[in-house]
């Protein structure tokens, strides 16, 4: 992140029971921020049937490949508001990389394989930090800040939602580091894929 014009500030995110909550994405939204540019495809492979990484964050806009680094066959969907789409069962490299346009977040699975997940985070934002494994992360609070939003793919709103946090108070704080509690839940059952083409198929004339 520019540094210029910026206070840097510390935050540790944590659940409703004080345990830290490693991989949440912190978003700023600031007045005037030019979207990235040049963006390069981000990547997100499938090793040991599951995603890797399990968490990308990219651009909005930014291509993301798929490639399958399994020795077996993967069929990689996303039913999310953000982003549908599906690569049809296949193995090595997908015919070509997907394009995520709109901000949010896409929760990926496997229609082969129900146990993988996987999250593409699509920030409308360059300004962003994700939190290493004890929830804590630093950033720079640039002047023209709107909203602060944290997202975590165990929040209790669900996997496709952000909380939006008191930027003003976050700004003002003398807290080192700033406290953030998000209440979080067990994985709900997910949509399958099988599920979803069976519904789908009910509901068509």
């Amino acid at each position: 992140m520019n540094s210029i014009n910026a206070e840097a500030i510390e935050l540790a995110v944590q659940d409703q029971h004080g345990d830290p909550l490693p991989y949440t994405v912190i978003e700023l939204h600031v007045e005037g921020a030019e979207p990235a540019s040049n963006l390069s495809v981000a990547i997100m492979d499938q090793v040991d049937k599951s995603f890797s990484p399990e968490i990308l964050v990219i651009q909005q806009g930014q291509y993301v490949n798929f490639p399958n680094s399994d020795n077996i066959r993967h069929h990689v969907y996303s039913f999310s508001q953000a982003k549908t789409f599906e690569l049809k069962l296949y193995s090595g490299q997908p015919k070509q990389p997907v394009k995520f346009n709109n901000d949010g977040i896409a929760v990926l699975g496997c229609n082969i394989h129900d146990s993988m997940v996987g999250y593409v985070y699509i920030a409308s934002s360059p300004y962003y930090v994700v939190t290493d494994t004890q929830g804590r992360a630093k950033i720079n609070l640039p002047k023209g800040v709107k909203s602060i939003t944290a997202w975590h793919a165990l929040h209790r709103t669900g996997p496709e939602s952000r909380m939006t946090l008191n930027h003003k108070s976050i700004a003002s704080s003398d807290d080192k580091p700033f406290p953030i509690t998000l209440v979080t839940t067990k994985p709900a059952p997910r949509n399958t894929f099988q599920s979803k083409f069976k519904n789908d198929t009910k509901n068509k004339p």
